[in-house]
């Protein structure tokens, strides 16, 4: 299986570096595992808008993918309260 090439917006990239190191440190793992496979067994799709997340501790990531250019675009990062909101 071909390695996905991950892009962040900008909102997402923001509030990946304002959380904790060890926060970071652990959401940057699960992103190198969805480089991988973008759609891991604990992944869920959306059902209010598009994309998938994926659970990390008290923290989600919403992601979509693009399987033909090989795309993964991180659209948002956040605490499980917020993060169903934006």
């Amino acid at each position: 299986m071909s390695r996905y090439r991950v892009e962040f917006k900008p909102a997402a990239r923001k509030s990946l570096l304002s959380l904790t190191k060890s926060d970071r440190l652990k959401i940057a793992a699960a992103i190198e595992l969805l480089a991988e496979n973008p759609l891991p067994p604990k992944s869920l799709k959306l059902t209010n808008r598009g994309g998938y997340r994926v659970r990390i501790g008290k923290f989600r990531i919403i992601y979509s993918f693009n399987a033909h250019k090989l795309i993964i675009l991180i659209i948002d990062i956040g605490h499980r309260k917020n993060i169903y909101t934006r």
